[in-house]
């Protein structure tokens, strides 16, 4: 650890399991809550101790304590920033909760986020994760976002083309800037179009509608009915501990789906733009006799196989044998690698 002087809204020593949806054990050596982009330009610069950036701690597995200045992104702020013929511009802080983030925009009649409704973490975490769900990514919605580059201090603003987005994928994970805090998101702005369409495609939320017998849903009952579905299957955290998805639904070409589907009749599978094919990671483990089934104080989730739950004080260890030993059950027999979908730090 670096003897270089902390300013003085740095701690020592904070216990990080509250901070986490998976409530895992693990204490930072230094930490600090980020309400302002300039605390962030007080850090920057070479010498210092490692870095770890934290948004809502709902895509984190902690595997124990962390040696380094943990940066707790708490900017807060939304607003309208522009207004044209075709869109509204809305520029949130990092710290925002995503969550209610998609429920105001609802509320000020700007449509366009409504499938990403209820997905946990912060608003500076959403671009790094390329969030999505039911037919929508944020790739879909950002037009920019401003990072701190941690070396220099200064303001970097990224278009969308320079976020490079794929499935679950950014710039920052590419290169790595999640991990070592290199260049830390501060502010994102989104492009919400006005000639909005809804997207009802997804078998989950065509069932709701029909159940409510809604033809021609709106955007805020678009909303309601993606809560209603990810409440039905995924558990709240605060009840019991998870990080919701754990695994990335695996991408393959298209020859190897129609394999699998041959050898494997109930397969689901969701063809890509680019070609590929998208399986899902739920149903495989579930074919595995994973579902409900727990290893230690660890299991996955009876509701949903692809969400890895804490059943009560588990340590980073016990997770990381789960997850490991449903990636070799999954490769044995699909002959397909799961790969994680949280940070282990």
């Amino acid at each position: 650890m670096s003897d270089r002087p902390q300013p003085d809204f740095v701690t020592g020593n904070v216990e990080l399991a509250t901070r986490t949806t998976l409530a895992l054990p693990g204490r930072a050596a230094l930490y600090a809550e980020i309400t302002a982009a300039a605390q962030l330009a007080q850090l920057a610069g070479s010498g210092g101790p490692r870095r770890f950036v934290l948004g809502g701690g709902s895509n984190l597995v902690l595997s124990g304590d962390f040696d380094g200045l943990l940066l707790h992104m708490s900017i807060a702020g939304r607003q309208l920033v522009a207004e044209d013929d075709d869109a509204w511009y809305v520029r949130a802080g990092a710290g925002e909760n995503w969550h209610q983030l998609v429920g105001w925009t609802l509320a000020q009649g700007w449509p366009g986020l409504e499938n990403l409704a209820l997905i946990p973490g912060t608003v500076g975490a959403a671009p790094i994760q390329n969030i999505g769900a039911y037919g929508l990514e944020i790739a879909d919605r950002l037009l920019s976002l401003e990072a701190c580059d941690m070396q220099s201090g200064k303001t970097l603003h990224f278009d969308r083309a320079a976020c490079r987005f794929a499935y679950r994928d950014s710039v920052f994970k590419q290169q790595s800037w999640h991990l070592d805090g290199s260049r830390v998101i501060t502010h994102v702005t989104l492009r919400l179009p006005k000639a909005w369409q809804p997207l009802t495609s997804y078998p989950d939320l065509a069932a709701e509608f029909d159940q409510q017998q809604i033809t021609h849903p709106n955007a805020r009952q678009i909303a309601a009915a993606v809560i209603q579905v990810r409440r039905r299957k995924l558990p709240d955290p605060a009840v019991l501990p998870n990080a919701g998805s754990f695994f990335h639904n695996p991408l393959v070409d298209t020859e190897t789906g129609e394999r699998l589907a041959r050898r494997f009749p109930g397969l689901p599978r969701y063809p890509q733009g680019d070609g590929r094919v998208k399986l899902a990671a739920g149903w495989l483990i579930e074919q595995c006799g994973w579902k409900g089934r727990n290893l230690g104080r660890v299991g996955m989730y009876e509701k949903q196989a692809l969400v890895l739950v804490n059943r009560g004080g588990a340590s980073g260890t016990e997770v990381i044998a789960l997850a490991t030993a449903v990636q070799t059950d999954v490769r044995a027999r699909f002959g397909i690698e799961l790969t994680p979908e949280p940070v282990f730090l």
